[in-house]
């Protein structure tokens, strides 16, 4: 409110009060500081122009304003949200990223995966009793042979689960696996039913007379468990074990809940449906997720009380990150409106309840809000012209940053208009402008600070981090333009509709009362600053203590910070009301088989020549440290390695199926062409002969000659070993057939529960594949061998986290010492002490997490890079207002700029964020209560006890010493003024 007043002291003579502070100013004026005072002066009366030309000339101002924000949101039209997780957390350029593509490019994307794990708990253990000799054996309850009946009618059923799209039906069988399509387009289905064909009848199978049963199911299980591949399974049942794809079920895949190798004792069953992953297809892509969606509202809705039933699809995660994220709207809405509430109250200064609706701020404050907002809106605008993604991090997390940073300064700048007295024959706009001269620089200072450090946060190598950074830095010197544009125009209009006692929103109505005489401006909590907390906080036997508390908390976070765990477990990102959370839960306690882990060779190698083939073979004859062999003895310590068992090779089942004692390779002898084992024909014979010679590994040209008859044989009652389901994929053909290019060998991590264990898994694998390439010399023949998993793209960021995190925090502090420095008037040491606090401030964020439990990963890393910008505004404005100050000693200095500063920091920035970041503990998502709450919660705290205890006893320690060419300037300025006598006595 601007006010008029006449002063009830006697005007003191000016030379006695520059006398009696002369002694301050014995010192000769440095060049350093006569630099800052002019570089201080620059900014102040630059932005005192600015300030008074805003407010003679709003409408200009704010249509100019209105007209930028419109112009920068409508890049809307062009905006692109990134839901692709490989592209929001692995880099281009990042290894994981360039193998995942390699692998698809060479052998196809990885499958989607729709998985069931199912309990009987109904049910008891089995006992088989094998007839006519042999000791007994229990079954696990899932086992029972009622059970896998039911099993078989729910498998069933999902395989003739519809679905719409486009107005065609969609079916399993139009997505599914079929290795060996089109001869045999049965889906691969990975179940224990599939030792029994999917067949109610093969399951009921059985051998006996009217006194014994000599064979049944359990006979044909307990054969196939350790023959998954066998046509014939030895006993009287003489049923085949192969599943009805044409390939294998491993029964540590299909079975859970088991010790050791006792697959008989399983407690759950685990089937599993992969599904073609069309990447590059869209509308395949469409259908298959049409039919995932059925499939989840199926089971969702089947019931069966004798099983127990938990399942993801490869979509699962997605949704229900999704609907996390709708729930959480109504939350983070409140959280805001807390915000939006409690600002709109706090900026009015309300002196009686009849001026209520006149002294109020309500639309100041809601005209506040809406320029942070626009600031975000431009912020994403801008960026969507040029291509760059939003992303889910972006959308919640930097609204809430920007509200957070931008809403002090539009506090500081009303409370300090309201405790400013006017002076005589002062304008309105002059004294705006004054004030803004005043407090802009202090805005400038952190508001550029902080931008400067989040533009430089687009260095990390992490593309979450990178896009925060992008998007936060812009939204943050947006708000700060539009706050000393269109804001202070606001103001003025709204310091006018006051001053003639207008109502507040609407402003057509005048008020009958009117304001009497002249009123306080301090408000009580800034007269508490002055008069309670400041002096007693700065009394010498307090700051010593405080110093020790603090000096302690900060020894304490460094001792336990290396403990903090690295990862996200992915269970955090689902709703607690979640069926994936069972899922999760089922999958660490029953599953024994970890992701599929492939060792790619890449193309260059030489298949065809003796040596090259014993330099990856795993048989007789090949290398002791060849590529199966090397894999396989790290499957030989999985507990270390976590390579759970030896690898797929189709190299070593291609030399078994072209022996000529095997009977699998056979050609036509009048056209050579491939004939199968299947095929009675005469004409059929042997590709290689049966002397010494043939029975030798094929080289040259007969190895490229078979190698493709192999990968197109399928498996038969004749001859198992036929390639065409387990390795047609494996074999890169290049050169018209005539060479092998790329090839992988396949085989399964251990269980991986937690995110410490997927990132041990990579870092193991990778070290197997980089001694299997040292070791056989393919570094100088440019071409190695590396492996890949589904999951390494996704954890790759955890193997440098840790550089991540110190390279952006350094650069983020760096950055704000420079500005800082600058800024205050290349007062260096005034910008190492804000340093100092703002890294304590980081420090003892990670001792927050170590004792909340909070992981790295990078959403916490996106917000101790937030932390620092937070930091800077619970310092810079106090520390500003210490350089400025013209006091004798360090702590009279540190006291005053605690008297000015202290309750604008505390109701402006902590008191703001403290609203709306509690109601985020209400949140129904796991991720918003750890990363958000816990983590804004504790950056807030800790940034308003540094800043507003710690900060102050620092600088009347070690603050930097009065400025004297400062000093004599402000003289200048309040010379013959009441202020002088404020400023001076």
């Amino acid at each position: 409110r601007r006010r008029h007043f006449v002063s009830e002291y006697t005007p003191i003579d000016s030379n006695i009060a520059f006398s009696v502070n002369s002694h301050r100013d014995n010192g000769k004026i440095t060049c350093g500081e006569r630099l800052g005072e002019r570089f201080e002066n620059g900014l102040r009366m630059t932005f005192t122009s600015w300030g008074a030309f805003c407010v003679r000339n709003p409408r200009p101002v704010i249509l100019f304003s209105v007209v930028f924000i419109a112009m920068c949101c409508s890049g809307f039209v062009y905006v692109k949200a990134t839901t692709n997780p490989v592209d929001l957390w692995s880099a281009p350029s990042s290894q994981a990223r360039k193998e995942k593509e390699y692998f698809d490019k060479h052998f196809g994307p990885f499958f989607r995966t729709e998985q069931l794990i199912i309990q009987a708990p109904n049910s008891h253990p089995d006992t088989y009793s094998p007839y006519p000799s042999g000791a007994d054996v229990p079954f696990g309850p899932p086992l029972r042979k009622e059970i896998l009946h039911q099993v078989l009618d729910l498998q069933n059923a999902i395989v003739n689960i519809t679905a719409a799209f486009d107005n065609e039906t969609v079916t399993l069988k139009d997505i599914c696996v079929a290795p060996l399509a089109p001869y045999n387009n049965n889906c691969t289905i990975l179940s224990v039913l599939n030792y029994f064909q999917n067949s109610h009848s093969v399951l009921d199978h059985t051998i006996g007379d009217e006194f014994f049963v000599y064979a049944d199911y359990h006979t044909h299980f307990l054969y196939c468990v350790r023959a998954p591949a066998s046509l014939n399974d030895t006993s009287l049942l003489h049923d085949p074990c192969l599943g009805t794809f044409g390939g294998p079920v491993f029964p540590w895949l299909v079975l859970g809940g088991y010790d050791d190798d006792n697959y008989n004792n399983a407690t759950a069953l685990v089937v599993t449906f992969p599904v073609n992953n069309y990447y590059n297809d869209s509308r395949k892509l469409m259908k298959a997720l049409a039919w995932e969606k059925e499939f989840i509202n199926f089971l969702k809705n089947y019931n069966n009380p004798n099983l127990t039933i938990s399942f993801s699809a490869e979509r699962s995660i997605e949704d229900e990150i999704d609907r996390e994220s709708n729930n959480d709207i109504s939350t983070v809405l409140i959280s805001y409106i807390v915000m939006f509430l409690y600002i709109s109250i706090a900026l009015g200064h309300i002196h009686s309840c009849r001026r209520l609706l006149v002294d109020s701020k309500i639309s100041l404050g809601i005209a506040g809000i809406l320029i942070v907002l626009s600031s975000v809106a431009c912020s994403i605008g801008i960026f969507s012209y040029f291509g760059i993604p939003l992303t889910l991090i972006v959308i919640e997390v930097i609204p809430f940053l920007v509200l957070a940073i931008g809403v002090d300064n539009i506090f500081i700048m009303v409370q300090t208009l309201q405790r400013d007295e006017c002076l005589q024959g002062e304008t309105l706009d002059k004294q705006i402008g004054r004030v803004l001269g005043d407090v802009a620089p202090s805005m400038f200072l952190s508001s550029l600070s902080e931008t400067v450090a989040f533009f430089l946060g687009t260095l990390s190598t992490m593309p979450a981090v990178r896009t925060f950074s992008l998007f936060a830095g812009m939204a943050v010197l947006i708000d700060f333009i539009l706050q000393v544009t269109c804001f202070v125009s606001l103001l003025g209009l709204d310091i006018k509709r006051q001053e003639r006692n207008r109502l507040d929103i609407l402003c057509c109505i005048k008020s009958n009362e009117q304001m009497s005489g002249v009123q306080r401006s301090e408000s009580i909590l800034y007269l508490f600053f002055k008069n309670l907390y400041s002096p007693y906080l700065l009394k010498d036997w307090m700051r010593p203590i405080v110093i020790a508390v603090f000096v302690g908390l900060l020894s304490f976070s460094i001792a336990v910070m290396h403990n903090i765990e690295i990862g996200l477990d992915q269970s955090l990102s689902m709703p607690d009301d979640s069926y994936v959370m069972d899922y999760f839960s089922h999958l660490s306690k029953y599953v024994h088989a970890g992701p599929p882990v492939y060792f790619v060779l890449e193309e260059g190698h030489n298949y065809t020549s003796l040596e090259g083939q014993n330099m990856v073979c795993g048989g007789m004859g090949c290398n002791n440290d060849s590529l199966v062999q090397q894999v396989f003895n790290a499957a030989e310590i999985s507990s270390y390695t976590r390579i759970g068992y030896a690898p797929s090779s189709w190299i070593d089942d291609y030399f078994d199926w072209v022996k000529p004692q095997s009977s699998c390779c056979r050609v036509y002898n009048t056209t050579g062409q491939f004939c199968n084992a299947s095929v009675t024909d005469p004409s059929c014979t042997r590709c290689r002969p049966l002397t010494q010679e043939g029975k030798q590994r094929p080289q040259g040209k007969d190895f490229m000659t078979f190698l493709p008859m192999f990968l197109s044989d399928n498996p038969n009652p004749k001859c198992g070993k036929g390639g065409h389901a387990a390795y047609s994929s494996a074999v890169n053909f290049i050169n018209n057939k005539t060479d092998v290019g790329a090839t992988y060998f396949m085989t399964y991590h251990t269980v991986l529960k937690k995110s410490s264990d997927f990132i041990d898994a990579m870092k193991k694998a990778r070290g197997i594949a980089d001694n299997i390439t040292e070791t056989m010399g393919f570094k100088e023949k440019n071409y190695r061998v590396f492996p890949y998993s589904v999951f390494y793209v996704f954890y790759e960021q955890y193997l440098t986290i840790v550089h991540d995190a110190i390279f952006n925090l350094c650069v983020s502090l760096g950055s704000i010492f420079l500005v800082t420095t600058v800024l205050l008037g290349f007062e260096i040491w005034a910008a190492v002490v804000v340093s100092i606090t703002i890294a304590m401030i980081i420090l003892n964020m990670f001792g927050v997490m170590w004792l909340w439990g909070i992981s790295l990963n990078a959403v916490s890393l996106v917000n101790l890079v937030m932390s620092c910008g937070i930091a800077v505004e619970f310092c810079s404005h106090v520390t500003r207002a210490f350089t400025v100050s013209t006091k004798g000693s360090r702590v009279e200095r540190a006291e005053e700029a605690l008297s000015h500063m202290g309750s604008s920091v505390f109701s402006g920035i902590t008191l703001t964020k403290f609203g709306g970041i509690v109601v985020l503990a209400f949140s129904k998502s796991q991720i918003f209560k750890i990363f958000y709450f816990r983590m804004y919660l504790a950056m807030v705290l800790l940034g308003a006890t540094h800043g507003l205890i710690f900060l102050p006893v620092l600088l009347s320690y070690i603050g930097p010493s009065v400025n004297k060419a400062k000093t004599r300037a402000a003289q200048e300025r309040t010379r013959g003024t009441e202020r002088e006598r404020l400023l001076y006595f």
